[in-house]
């Protein structure tokens, strides 16, 4: 019999809650950890259509990347997730920064689906651990045009010299901008970028390429189901990606 607490400690292996950041609430947030896993979800976001896909699969398990719980609460009452998780009795475990660094985790799933190559672990002025990776294309336009036809999402970027190296953050990261520009990097692969990174990346000479927040981190949802298949045959583990954010 697989408990919830099993599957953590599991994943805890290989993503360490103790290397997120102090800002971060990652494990179990939320339901009975000595429960019997009868299935599983993996998702980037756990909304109401996550836990309506949960009961119409029989998962009483979900495995999220951005925590169902980051604030404080205030409240919990019948129009809250967190009220229909317990009134249904479906357990959440949330990786977030401890799944973004860690071997195989969402940035080693983002460089590998942009087909970047001779990755390795970088470690941010401020602790942070990135990737370095390098490209065979240099052309910073022409680099921009396969991440969106690998991510099939638009890519915002400023082009800058011809690109080889290259530092790599998953979601929100357009704050390393400086980090790329002092450590000699041609290129920053991120999201959520603020208009005065790519000022401060137009100056420099260097590209910046922002891939958007779900697409540089919905490519860990099928690798992360897969390990759950992997460690626990015996348990269903399916992927729950809808992309809920439309542009006009």
């Amino acid at each position: 019999m697989i408990k919830v607490i099993d599957v953590f400690e599991k994943l805890n292996t290989r993503f360490p809650v103790n290397t997120a950041c102090d800002f971060d609430n990652v494990g179990i947030l939320i339901g009975d950890r000595f429960a019997e896993v009868e299935g599983v979800l993996v998702c980037l976001d756990c909304t109401f259509s996550a836990i309506e896909k949960a009961k119409s699969i029989g998962a009483n398990l979900i495995i999220t990347h951005h925590p169902v719980i980051f604030d404080p609460l205030k409240a919990v009452n019948e129009n809250s997730v967190v009220f229909a998780l317990i009134k249904n009795s479906i357990a959440v475990i949330s990786m977030h920064t401890n799944l973004d660094v860690g071997a195989g985790g969402v940035n080693d799933c983002l460089c590998d689906v942009l087909g970047l190559e001779n990755i390795k672990k970088h470690t941010a002025s401020d602790g942070y651990i990135l990737n370095r990776a390098e490209t065979n294309i240099s052309d910073p336009v022409a680099l921009a045009d396969g991440f969106k036809k690998r991510l099939n999402f638009p890519v915002r970027f400023v082009a800058g010299r011809p690109i080889k190296n290259v530092l790599v953050c998953s979601g929100s990261g357009g704050g390393y901008i400086t980090e790329a520009v002092l450590s000699g990097f041609d290129g920053l692969i991120t999201a959520d970028v603020k208009q005065n990174h790519f000022v401060e990346a137009l100056n420099a000479g260097i590209s910046l390429f922002d891939c958007g927040h779900y697409a540089s981190e919905n490519v860990c949802v099928a690798p992360l189901a897969e390990m759950i298949k992997s460690d626990f045959p015996e348990i269903e583990a399916e992927v729950f990606s809808p992309d809920f954010i439309k542009f006009n």
